[in-house]
C-alpha cells in the first residue's frame, strides 16, 4: 500500500519535538513492502491544505495520523488540539482508510476515536500492531481481534501488545537537521516502561510498568549516525527516567564515552539513583544538563503523589549536580493531594537551598482516566465518574484551589530563575520564539544563567 504517514502536533512550545513515534513506524512498515511519505504538519501554514494535497500527490491508499499529545497539559493557559485533527480527520474521510493513533489517541482510545469519526485507531505501540490492520485493509478482511485496534463504534477492544525488542527509529524520511536547528537538539529514545507509581503519570499505562531496554550497541549506532548523517551536535534522551536502571545508564554513558563522539545531551532523571559514578560516567559521555522530575519540596505532597524520594535525596542530588558544574533543573508540580499554602512555602524553601539552574513550576495536575489522580479526583468531587475528560481537566487541591495560582505567580516573580509556563512568568511563545532565534543547542531553561530580571506578563 501507498501510506501517507502525518504527524499532527503543530505544538513549538517550548521548542518542536521531532515525530519519533512515526520515525520507530517507518521501518517495520517498509519491510512489510509499503511505499511511504511523510508529512510533518509542525511546520505547515495551512494544515488542512497540506493534508489534502499530500493525499492527492503521493495518491496514498491509507491516512496514518500519529497523535502525540491531546492538549498541552498547561493550566490554566490550556489549548486542545483534537479540533485541529478532526478537521484534518473530516477532509479525508471516505476518501482513504484514515488511521489515528499515537501516545495521545492511546490514552483514551475509545473517546479520541468517537471525536475524530476516524475510521481507525490503533492504542499502543505500532510496530507490530499496524502491518497487521494494513494487511487486513489491503484484504478486505476483518480487523477484529487485533491487539490495539479500534474501529468506528466500537465498544470496546483488545489491549495493546508491547513490543519485546525495540528497533531503531528510521529518520531518513523526516526532516531532522530543521528540527534541530529550530529546537536545538535530536531526541532519541534508550528504553520504554517504568515501574514507578507516580499517581499522576501516564507512562506506565502507555508503555507498561516493566523496563524494556534497548540494545547499547544500537543506541550508540544510532547516535553516530545522527551526528555523520544529519550533523547533530546535541541530543535529548527522552526516557521518562534516563538514570534507571542506574547499571544500564552508567554502561550506556561508558559506551557513548568510548564512541567520542562530539555531542553533548541532557536527560529527564530521578533524583534517587544518582552518585558519584554515575554523574561521572554522565559527564565523560558529554552530559551538560539534567532535569529532575522533582514535583514538590514538601515530605507530604512527595508521599501523596507517589513519589519514591525523600527532600533529603532531592538535596543530595542537586548538591553532586553542583559538585560536578552540571547545570540542572527541577520540574515541580504543583496543587495535587494534600497541597495548601504550607507545602507551597516549603517547595520555595527548598528550591532557594538547592539553587538550581532554573525551576520549571507547574500548576495543577491534568486528569487522565486509568490513573491513581483520576480516582483523587472523584473522590474529592472534582470530577464525577461520567465527566468528558477530552477536553483538559485539572485537580487542583480543594484547600488552595482559589488561591494556587496567585500564590505561584507572587513567590515566582521574586526569583529569576523560575519558569512558570502557565502563568507566563519568565517564559511566552513569544519569547520562546525569540529564543530559538539564536544559535541555542540544549534546554533553553539553561539560558536562564544570563537572566537580569523576573518576566511577568503581559510579556
Amino acid at each position: 500500500m501507498r501510506v501517507l504517514l502525518v504527524s499532527a502536533n503543530r505544538e513549538r512550545s517550548p521548542y518542536p519535538v521531532f515525530p519519533l513515534g512515526l520515525a520507530y513506524l517507518a521501518g517495520p512498515l517498509v519491510a512489510a513492502g509499503h511505499h511511504l511519505s511523510v508529512l510533518d504538519l509542525c511546520f505547515a501554514d495551512n494544515p488542512e491544505t497540506a493534508v489534502a494535497d499530500a493525499v492527492a500527490e503521493f495518491r496514498a491508499d491509507a491516512l496514518v495520523i500519529s497523535i502525540r499529545n491531546i492538549d498541552n497539559v498547561t493550566f490554566p493557559l490550556s489549548r486542545s488540539y483534537l479540533g485541529g485533527i478532526r478537521r484534518i480527520v473530516d477532509i479525508c474521510r471516505g476518501r482513504l482508510p484514515v488511521i489515528v493513533g499515537g501516545s495521545g489517541f492511546s490514552l483514551m482510545p475509545l473517546e479520541v476515536l468517537a471525536f475524530l469519526d476516524a475510521d481507525y485507531g490503533l492504542a499502543g505501540e505500532g510496530e507490530e500492531a499496524l502491518p497487521l490492520l494494513l494487511e487486513r485493509i489491503a484484504d478486505g478482511a476483518a480487523t477484529t481481534g487485533l491487539a490495539g485496534v479500534v474501529r468506528r463504534g466500537d465498544a470496546d477492544f483488545v489491549a495493546p501488545r508491547l513490543v519485546e525488542r525495540i528497533g531503531a527509529p528510521d529518520r531518513s524520511l523526516f526532516a531532522v537537521e530543521r528540527y534541530h536547528r529550530e529546537g536545538g537538539m535530536a531526541n532519541v529514545q534508550t528504553k520504554r516502561g517504568c515501574p514507578f507509581t507516580c499517581c499522576y503519570c501516564t507512562y506506565p499505562l502507555l508503555e507498561g510498568t516493566r523496563t524494556r531496554l534497548r540494545p547499547i550497541e544500537d543506541i550508540v549506532v544510532e547516535l553516530r549516525e545522527l551526528v555523520e548523517k544529519y550533523g547533530v551536535s546535541y541530543v535529548y534522551f527522552v526516557d521518562d527516567i534516563f538514570n534507571y536502571p542506574p547499571d544500564f545508564a552508567e554502561r550506556l554513558c561508558r559506551a557513548i564515552a568510548d564512541e567520542r563522539l562530539p555531542i553533548n545531551w541532557s536527560a529527564f532523571i530521578n533524583p534517587d539513583f544518582m552518585t558519584p559514578s554515575l554523574m561521572q560516567a554522565m559527564a565523560d559521555a558529554g552530559c551538560d544538563a539534567v532535569e529532575f522530575g522533582t514535583d514538590s519540596g514538601s515530605p507530604e505532597i512527595l508521599k501523596s503523589l507517589g513519589k519514591s524520594f525523600t527532600v533529603d535525596v532531592v538535596r543530595s542530588s542537586s548538591r553532586l549536580c553542583r559538585d560536578f558544574g552540571m547545570d540542572f533543573a527541577h520540574y515541580l508540580l504543583f496543587g495535587g493531594p494534600g497541597e495548601n499554602r504550607e507545602t507551597v512555602l516549603e517547595s520555595f524553601a527548598l528550591m532557594d537551598e538547592v539553587s538550581p539552574t532554573a525551576v520549571i513550576a507547574m500548576t495543577g495536575i491534568r486528569v487522565f482516566p486509568r490513573t491513581a489522580i483520576y480516582l483523587r479526583a472523584v473522590a474529592d468531587g472534582v470530577i464525577s465518574p461520567e465527566s468528558p475528560l477530552l477536553e483538559p481537566v485539572f485537580y487542583i487541591s480543594p484547600s488552595i484551589r482559589d488561591s494556587l495560582c496567585d500564590i505561584i505567580t507572587e513567590l515566582s516573580a521574586k526569583r529569576k530563575n523560575w519558569i512558570a509556563p502557565g502563568l507566563e512568568i519568565n517564559v511566552s511563545d513569544k519569547m520562546l520564539e525569540t529564543m530559538r532565534g539564536f544559535p541555542v543547542r540544549g534546554p533553553l531553561w539553561k539560558l536562564m544563567k544570563g537572566v537580569g530580571r523576573t518576566h511577568v506578563r503581559p510579556m
